[in-house]
């Protein structure tokens, strides 16, 4: 059966997902930060309760979150647990019920990192930021019941064969949570689906196969 999917936004029906900036919130102090964060990712776990609702009536099966449910997560000036926002319980308990009506309603949601999220660069700081991307998300899976947070490649860097061994060393960085939530996509630009195959064997995750971007490439 094929099942059709919505990706992250709404243009029609009126459900919006919020975020911010850093360069706003680094005026404010601390306590005004978390308390804006509170409120988005408070209005964001709403928002996502709605879109599920939406895809469970419109006979829509998948659904992909936006990578920034949780603004500015994982920026280094103005990183935060959701525990110590002052609604955070508040949100979790949202997400969960995100969950319920996944189940509920035979619904799947996955995450797609954006692009700067590069498991192979050659950048360690790059590479750590990535990771801190992933498990932020994975966290957020595990409150709604995510199976698939779905990456590409990353670059060639002029030798393939070192940038592939180099993503792996990134994905043993992972938690496990994480690492059994990883799929693999080929892209449009440098990695075809037979490139990448060999490597999801070697880190026994599936193989996400993007049709367009393989005619593209």
């Amino acid at each position: 059966m094929i099942r059709l999917g919505l990706c992250c936004l709404f243009k029609q029906q009126p459900i919006k997902f919020s975020t911010t900036t850093a360069t706003h919130l680094l005026k404010l102090t601390r306590e005004q930060q978390l308390l804006k964060l509170s409120r988005l990712c408070a209005g964001n776990a709403e928002a996502l309760v709605q879109a599920f609702n939406f895809c469970a009536d419109a006979g829509i099966g998948c659904f992909r979150i936006n990578s920034q449910i949780l603004p500015l997560k994982t920026h280094p000036q103005i990183t935060y647990r959701v525990e110590d926002l002052p609604e955070g319980k508040k949100i979790i308990a949202a997400f969960r019920k995100c969950g319920d009506l996944l189940r509920k309603h035979g619904l799947r949601a996955s995450f797609h990192p954006d692009q700067f999220v590069v498991l192979n660069s050659p950048n360690p700081q790059t590479v750590a930021s990535s990771l801190a991307e992933i498990e932020y998300q994975t966290e957020v899976a595990e409150w709604v019941g995510v199976d698939v947070i779905n990456v590409h490649g990353g670059g060639g860097y002029g030798d393939k064969k070192s940038a592939l061994k180099r993503f792996a060393e990134g994905f043993a960085q992972l938690s496990p949570p994480a690492k059994q939530r990883l799929t693999l996509e080929n892209d449009d630009k440098t990695y075809t689906p037979s490139e990448l195959l060999p490597l999801c064997r070697e880190l026994k995750i599936p193989l996400v196969y993007d049709v367009h971007h393989h005619r593209c490439l």
